[in-house]
């Protein structure tokens, strides 16, 4: 006979790396982009570009990948910036999640480099980017709305100088 009490063993069987990323917007100061999750777990919270660290692949290389894939941005400057363990049982998932920091370039016809503005690339996904500063996610936070996806609601609570010093910087 089974015991009754025994914890019910969760969907995801291993811990997940995500990568999480914080780019800079050149055209306000001390910001990052983030949209709206849509159609997967956070759905509905606001989170950073980025996603699952594939095989073989260098913590920039995924970085590199994800904010190229979700608003056609290229990235320079990719410094690691923190790490977070999120575990989120409600939706029977554990990822660590590595926060990278970037700028972003585009280069124009001339070769030229201008500001660029993050497109949404998959909007199956997000419901768009905006620019946020750390005083404006902390308020958020603070409100809890709209609600912050899980990494970044601990990013948040966890403060990292290394964050704010990058936040700080000027571009």
């Amino acid at each position: 006979m089974a015991d009754e009490k025994a914890p019910k063993k969760p969907k995801q069987q291993h811990v997940r790396v995500g990568v999480g990323v914080l780019v800079k917007d050149a055209a306000r100061t001390n910001a990052v982009f983030a949209g709206i999750r849509k159609g997967s777990h956070g759905a509905g919270s606001l989170a950073l570009p980025g996603g699952h660290l594939e095989m073989y692949e260098s913590w920039e290389q995924c970085a590199l990948r994800e904010v190229k894939e979700e608003m056609d941005l290229d990235l320079k400057d990719i410094q690691f910036a923190h790490v977070t363990n999120d575990v989120m049982e409600s939706e029977e998932k554990h990822y660590v999640t590595i926060f990278m920091s970037a700028t972003c370039t585009k280069q124009n016809d001339n070769n030229e480099e201008e500001t660029p503005a993050p497109k949404n690339m998959e909007p199956e996904k997000c419901e768009g980017w905006k620019s946020y500063t750390w005083q404006e996610l902390k308020d958020i936070h603070s409100k809890g709305e709209p609600k912050l996806f899980g990494p970044l609601n601990k990013l948040i609570d966890e403060a990292p100088k290394s964050v704010q010093d990058f936040l700080n910087e000027t571009s």
